[in-house]
């Protein structure tokens, strides 16, 4: 601390504190007087509790750095004689100014900076405006996470366009851009000056994820801040002002289509489909140059330097050449710069990797080293080789890779990426699982792809070291549905993916039980393994309970713990693989101590094997569809109070009082009353799915475990009542989720539900007893999202299902069973009043399809579609059209008896577009029954068999099974 001048040179500064801190003073202690010669030691707290606070300080350190006291105590007022002077200030603000002055340590967060910068203002104290701006300009600048909160950036940019500081409203322009993912999460982003949302959009450096999310933030700000825009036409400038900053050709087509029914984004929405189906018309193998110049900018991703995730999902217009533009300095110099390599037109499509590789290295591309995540899945048209080849040179750091439902990603292209792109740890190549299941259809014919014996990606003695040491970072790798994945594929993967800790084969129907088990004995640190569906059997039960000793070199593992599989198995999902008998899933039970997430639906499951289960973190518990009893349940139950998820819908047992031998402390009768119970008192549920056993009852019962449920499905033998059903959102207020089998409803309870409920995201009927009417359907559901009503609502007209796209206005899935009075005007009501559906399943609904299918067609996202007994209205080449017409589609599921001329034409592998599932039902005429097809299109009929087609990603399975699919 510098020193004073003189010891008598002290001048008696008095602030009044009218917000002063309440504290336990008497009511003489209202003044205090303090000095700055021991400012070190002044106790901030105890001060502010004062209603008047004396400073005495030095004048001349006051005139000295402060212009405020300069002209106040050296020029000509009245005050400059004064041993004493009065202020009207912020106390907390002016004693930290007085710290400032006198070199203490002062520290300036987001809450006191603009107290501290508004009061150096006023004082004009400039070492502390500087320490301000300095802080300021370091926060905002920093590579960090968020430092200011929005709400007290928002008051800093109003506090620096009030009293004309640009450099602030600069600043805040700039932070709120680079931070703009965070911003959309506050409460607060609704609050944003229009002009401050306005410049951090056109900024520079606006970092979003992907453009959908820009979107949707400018929308949700648009709607809060409707009200209180003042005059029509200030509305609609504001709100095409700033929509116009969006790039529409880089919206997914499925939000697009959804936004035509937005009232402010209507227009925007038509003209971000128009641009995408132009972009679609131009081969994928189209050069740049065919984008035309005008477009270029609008299709460049927002990318920079802090950008962490590139979202792309669902964009099907992306090409590499789109890819291609946002990573080079400018859409500007396009043109020169391709001429300058000789590549005019420029199409990277057709060039082969060798080529690929050399021409990305001759381009002056951008490197965004932030970027560890990027998601092209349902980017059908993007070219894979080209695409790694730019995330190799543009995306060094990348992680973690989402190419979901991509037929093209094969193994061989993963071994490109894994090369390449060495950092990645997470891959996800989703497909759509097939139908074709072994355990659950009886199969009549087939014509499967021809399974390969060996591998056809061989790796040479010069290449193995650097492969295996570019693979050793995968560590979550998922191939749900993959069914061009066979046993020598997972020995292939099993080289170079040795630090796999997660796998998700689920639905890999290709695969054996030897194959999985070979797997799990070379990738010795799997902690997560999901196989449903699959063939895993007895072989890979001993592949997981063996010691890892067994079957891997001492010297691999001299660091590794010579433990099983199993002991350290964190997630174990195995549904519906009934190859595992009772006896391996018993010994695979004992050994599974740290397990959190358990799927044993539809498998062998016994008492015993739940018993033999020793773990007590489990979160996630799925045993639906087994034979287990209430005691064993509830003895599970018990030994994990972290449970927060049990699905135990089907289990027949659970209905039933029985004892057991086994039971070991559970020796007597235990009820369902009394699993519930034991449920209420030891968990805290967020997702239950039950049905034999449950009711009313039952829901008292499980009161304080389920006060915070976000899912709830009842089944078949559930009987929840009307009093349950009435109760449910009183006892679960958060619920997102409610799917109802086979239980009595009426009007009442489902008002109940739609009125209480409006966090619902998804609401399920299917198969209910009850008199309800459209009544049930007047109340608004904004955040409904998905709907199912099979044979709830016979009584549905197309009056009615306008009425239901006005009060579920977002729906993006909608499943129709049974409303045999609509016609073939739903079609038009269905696609003006939900162009954004993502699915559309109708089955028996009168004559919806007798006159054909067009209007229904103008739900360009659609990406699943069944169609079955609507009328026979669907012409031969229906599978062809709406497969050309929507660019998203994949799965078809129809019926012969749909058929205008008795079939249908079945696309080659070349035509099928995006399509990778087509399921055409066969019926028969119920015996004895002699009825004209034309005049009753809705008769009944009697299922006999489906035809199933499955392409993967080199060829097609035709399947003809009994069950109806």
């Amino acid at each position: 601390m510098a020193s004073s001048t003189s010891d008598d040179d002290f001048i008696t500064v008095v602030c009044s504190n009218p917000n002063r801190i309440q504290a336990n003073t008497t009511s003489t202690d209202v003044e205090i007087l303090i000095s700055v010669t021991n400012i070190p030691s002044w106790d901030l707290p105890s001060i502010l509790c004062h209603q008047t606070v004396k400073v005495q300080a030095h004048r001349n350190r006051l005139i000295q750095h402060s212009s405020y006291f300069n002209g106040l105590l050296s020029g000509s007022f009245s005050e400059s004689g004064l041993d004493c002077i009065a202020i009207e200030w912020n106390l907390e603000a002016f004693l930290h100014i007085l710290n400032c002055i006198y070199d203490c340590p002062l520290d300036v967060t987001s809450k006191n900076f603009l107290p501290l910068y508004e009061g150096a203002l006023y004082f004009g104290v400039e070492m502390l405006l500087m320490r301000c701006k300095t802080w300021f300009s370091e926060v905002v600048s920093a590579e960090v996470p968020p430092q200011v909160q929005l709400d007290d950036l928002i008051s800093i940019w109003s506090f620096g366009l009030e009293h004309a500081r640009d450099f602030l409203p600069e600043l805040c322009g700039s932070y709120l851009a680079r931070n703009f993912m965070w911003a959309i999460s506050m409460n607060c982003f609704v609050d944003i000056p229009y002009d401050l949302l306005l410049s951090c959009v056109k900024h520079m450096n606006l970092t979003v994820d992907s453009e959908m999310h820009l979107s949707n933030a400018l929308l949700v700000w648009i709607d809060a801040n409707t009200e209180c825009m003042e005059g029509l036409s200030r509305n609609e400038d504001v709100c095409t002002g700033i929509l116009k900053q969006i790039r529409l050709s880089l919206l997914p087509l499925w939000f697009a289509a959804e936004k035509r029914s937005s009232c402010h984004f209507s227009k925007f929405a038509d003209e971000s489909i128009d641009s995408i189906f132009r972009l679609l018309r131009i081969p994928s193998t189209g050069s740049v140059d065919a984008l035309g110049a005008s477009h270029l900018h609008d299709l460049r991703i927002r990318l920079t330097k802090f950008s962490k995730r590139v979202n792309l999902s669902s964009c099907s217009q992306i090409t590499s050449a789109v890819l291609l533009l946002s990573l080079l300095p400018s859409a500007n110099s396009i043109d020169y710069i391709l001429r300058g390599i000789g590549q005019s037109p420029f199409n990277l499509e057709r060039l082969d990797r060798d080529q690929c590789s050399e021409v990305l290295n001759l381009l002056p591309t951008l490197s965004f080293e932030a970027v560890q995540e990027v998601d092209i899945s349902k980017c059908p048209r993007l070219h894979l080789q080209s695409a790694i080849e730019c995330f190799r040179k543009s995306f060094p750091s990348l992680r973690i890779l989402k190419a979901a439902f991509l037929l093209k990603f094969k193994i061989s292209t993963l071994r490109k990426l894994v090369r390449k792109c060495p950092m990645v740890c997470e891959v996800d190549l989703t497909t759509d699982t097939s139908p074709i299941i072994s355990s659950q259809v009886s199969v009549v014919s087939s014509s499967p792809a021809i399974t390969p014996q060996i591998s056809n990606l061989s790796l040479n003695v010069q290449d193995m070291t650097s492969f295996y040491n570019s693979g050793l970072s995968i560590a979550k790798l998922t191939l749900e549905g993959r069914n061009d994945l066979y046993d020598s594929d997972l020995q292939y993967i099993s080289r170079f993916c040795v630090s796999l800790q997660y796998v998700n084969l689920k639905g890999c129907t290709s695969l054996t039980d030897v194959g999985i088990a070979s797997l799990l004995r070379r990738c010795i640190k799997l902690h997560s393994v999901l196989v449903c569906d699959t063939s895993f059997g007895i072989n890979s039960v001993l592949a997981l309970c063996s010691s890892s000793s067994n079957h891997i070199a001492v010297e691999q593992i001299e660091n590794e713990l010579l433990d099983s599989l199993a002991l350290n198995l964190q997630i174990l999902h195995m549904g519906s693989c009934k190859c595992v008998d009772e006896t391996s899933l018993l010994k695979l039970m004992s050994q599974m101590q740290k397990l959190k997430s358990l799927c044993l639906s539809d498998t062998r499951l016994s008492d015993g094997a739940l018993y033999s289960f020793r773990g007590s973190s489990l979160e996630m518990l799925d045993i639906s569809n087994t034979m287990v009893s209430n005691a064993a349940v509830a003895y599970l139950v018990g030994g994990n109070p972290g449970l927060k998820c049990l699905k135990a819908r089907g289990c027949r047992n659970l209905s039933q009082q029985e004892s057991d031998p086994q039971k070991r402390e559970f020796s007597f009768s235990y009820s369902c009353r009394e699993l519930h119970n034991e449920i209420g008192r030891t968990c805290m549920l967020e997702e239950i799915a039950l049905g034999w056993g449950f009711s009313y009852s039952s829901l008292e019962a499980l009161k304080p475990a389920i006060t915070s449920l976000r899912k709830i499905t009842v089944g078949l033998g559930g009987l929840l009542g009307e009093d349950g059903l009435r109760k449910l959102p009183t006892i679960c207020p958060m619920l997102e989720l409610i799917i109802l089998y086979f239980q009595v409803i009426s009007d009442r309870t489902i008002m109940n539900i739609m009125a209480n409920l409006k966090k619902l995201v998804v609401l399920a009927f299917c198969h209910c007893l009850g008199d309800i009417s459209i009544l049930s359907f007047k109340f608004p559901m904004p955040n409904l999202r998905k709907l199912k009503l099979q044979r709830v609502t016979p009584w549905m007209t197309n009056n009615d299902l306008f009425i239901l796209t006005q009060s579920c206005a977002n729906l993006v899935e909608l499943s129709l069973l049974g409303c045999t009075l609509l016609d073939s005007e739903s079609q038009q009501i269905i696609s003006q009043g939900w162009p954004g559906l993502v699915s559309i399943h109708l089955e028996e609904c009168g004559r919806v399809t007798t006159m054909g299918v067009s209007s229904l067609l103008d739900c360009k996202a659609l990406e699943d579609l069944l169609l079955r007994h609507n009328g026979p209205g669907l012409q031969r080449s229906f599978i062809f059209d709406a497969a050309s017409k929507l660019p998203m589609l994949r799965k078809v599921s129809l019926d012969f008896c749909d058929a205008a001329e008795g079939d249908f034409d079945i696309p080659n592998y070349g035509d099928r577009h995006f399509l990778s599932t087509l399921k055409i039902a066969k019926c028969k005429l119920q015996k004895g029954l002699k009825v004209s097809f034309v005049k009753a299109p809705w008769r009944r009929q009697v299922h006999k068999e489906t035809l199933v087609l499955v392409w993967n990603s080199s060829t097609v399975t035709r399947t003809v099974v009994k069950e109806r699919l």
